[in-house]
């Protein structure tokens, strides 16, 4: 059956114009596609296939690839020969066309990072010891994944040039075209795509246009000011952000035809380039000063009322401050005492191999590519081949090692925590876990309070970013602890030994949804997390109690802990 025509993608105007970008310019880094089942991902990369202004391959790499399946491997008939020649992998097959990644937020890591920099090298090399080669690898890179089923770490997100969000129109009447489209596609594809070729050939004809003439498309320097501008407005420090929104709002000015790109081409393609990569929204304008009435309607010697209060957990606290680290009593987390996740470090997958003449362990593909690469290989007349191996020859693995934990941090930052001196010892009891990895253990941290939750620091081994994000933790205001569990539960999905270490009183009081009970609904996304290993330590101090830390170590099935002062 043939591709389903991109021109026929109904409703998706964001979805094609990312598309269109990245076709036209494979240099942005790819387009991350984002959205539910069924919203168009993969047939709208698909109908892509067919437009690229080269007309190349459409390559479809599966989630089981291993990275020589990806990246290619040496022809070792050809190393007898003593030539350096490559086997291609599925990058270089789609050199000149498009490789698609569905669900790319499962694939390794390893393989992520691999397909990103061939993407942005144009290029794929395989070093193997004293051979190396390499091949082109030019293609449009698309990757497309359902949220649901976990995110992307940050410093892979930041790669993607584009990220569109999709989403299924919610609107009876766009359905009905879309199935109606779907159904007239199925029951005769080629008459279907025969009423379609028009609006094919004049979007292959832009794609073609702006590719040729990106580059020739003039920034004036207030846009480029404006760029920057708008990047910080967004809170990202990455100048990938800088670089890919000037990249691409030279291309969309190209797809539109002109010579100049303006600030209109900016905000066109802003979103695509700055939603995955935003820290924090840009300030909503002010809303305007509700009129007031005049001065003879109010009665003599009244005023207006005061508003009233916000609601706070205790009389102070709404006060922001930020409080500084104290000792802490040391905690027991629960991979250190049962355990469960041991701290050693583990070996992993082989990342490269050393010569070593007295290796106990041998890479034996290594080795023997090492000897045929000095030439001990050599064809006989009567025996085909004589070879010859020695110690000088030999090869040892050198494998990943995999840190012993992964600690995510959920602390309470709430009014509550600051009131009754806790946030200090808290911060302390942190930063003793934090003191005690080794530089091996990865941490991450979420603080609550307020009305929602905040990934203060993504999963991290940099100790000093992670002492600046604790010690840098603002306190005041109610507690989301619902939120926090739901966020936190988003964080673990795709992770590996990890940890949970819940910092709290239990004294929920903000509700996921209006009119929901906030305790009720912090049990329920505990009971989410349940699968994972958690200790609670509980921050409730005073002589009243309502114990509610030790409730919610009960549905998380964790252990408890107080958390005490260091003693003098």
């Amino acid at each position: 059956m043939s591709a389903y025509p991109l021109s026929a993608v109904a409703h998706q105007p964001q979805l094609l114009l990312a598309l269109s970008l990245v076709a036209a310019c494979p240099d942005l880094g790819g387009v991350l596609i984002r959205g539910d089942k069924g919203s168009a991902k993969s047939t709208a990369a698909r109908g892509l296939a067919a437009l690229l202004p080269a007309g190349g391959p459409f390559v479809n790499l599966p989630l089981g690839a291993t990275e020589d399946r990806v990246v290619g491997t040496l022809d070792l008939d050809a190393a007898l020969k003593g030539e350096a020649k490559l086997k291609p992998g599925l990058m270089a097959q789609a050199n000149g066309g498009l490789l698609y990644i569905d669900e790319v937020n499962l694939l390794p890591e390893h393989l992520v990072d691999v397909l990103l920099d061939a993407a942005a090298m144009g290029v794929v090399r395989v070093q193997r010891d004293s051979l190396s080669a390499e091949t082109p690898a030019r293609f449009a890179l698309i990757g497309s994944m359902n949220p649901e089923e976990g995110g992307l770490r940050p410093q892979f997100l930041d790669r993607f040039g584009l990220c569109v969000d999709v989403l299924a129109p919610r609107e009876a009447e766009k359905r009905v075209e879309i199935i109606r489209r779907r159904m007239a596609f199925e029951a005769d594809p080629v008459g279907f795509s025969a009423r379609w070729v028009n609006g094919e050939n004049e979007l292959r004809e832009r794609l073609s246009h702006a590719s040729a003439r990106w580059q020739a498309v003039g920034v004036p320097e207030e846009v480029l000011t404006g760029i920057s501008n708008l990047v910080l407005e967004h809170g990202v420090s990455s100048l990938r952000a800088d670089l890919v929104l000037h990249r691409a709002a030279r291309v969309h000015a190209a797809l539109e035809g002109r010579h100049v790109a303006g600030w209109a081409d900016v905000e066109a393609v802003a979103p695509l380039v700055l939603n995955h990569r935003a820290t924090r929204p840009p300030p909503p304008p002010q809303p305007p000063s509700p009129p007031q009435p005049p001065e003879s309607s109010l009665p003599p010697e009244s005023s207006p009322p005061e508003p009233p209060e916000a609601p706070q957990d205790t009389p102070d606290a709404s006060a922001e401050e930020v409080f500084a680290p104290e000792a802490a009593a040391p905690l027991t987390l629960r991979s250190t005492a049962t355990g469960r996740q041991p701290l050693g470090e583990q070996p992993g997958r082989v990342t490269r191999t050393v010569p070593d003449p007295k290796a106990e362990r041998l890479h034996l593909p290594a080795t023997l590519r090492g000897a045929l690469g000095r030439g001990a290989g050599k064809a006989g007349a009567e025996t085909g081949l004589n070879f010859q191996l020695t110690r000088e020859d030999f090869q040892a693995p050198v494998q990943e090692l995999h840190s012993g934990r992964r600690v995510l941090f959920v602390a309470d930052a709430s009014g509550s925590v600051g009131v009754s001196g806790r946030m200090g010892a808290l911060k302390g009891a942190i930063l003793e876990v934090l003191a005690g990895g080794g530089g091996r253990d990865r941490a991450a941290l979420i603080t609550f309070r307020g009305t929602g939750a905040e990934l203060l620091l993504d999963w991290t081994t940099d100790r000093q970013a992670a002492e600046e994000a604790v010690r840098g933790a603002v306190t005041g205001g109610r507690t989301p602890l619902a939120h926090a569990l739901e966020l936190a539960g988003r964080i673990l999905r795709n992770q590996t030994h990890a940890e949970l270490v819940l910092f709290t009183d239990g004294r929920a009081n903000v509700p996921l949804t209006p009119g929901s009970d906030a305790w009720t609904d912090a049990l329920a996304q505990a009971q989410v997390l349940k699968r994972y290993p958690c200790t609670v330590v509980n921050t409730e101090s005073g002589h009243v109690r309502l114990n509610r830390a030790a409730g919610l170590a009960g549905a998380l099935g964790a252990t408890l802990q107080e958390l005490r002062l260091a003693p003098v």
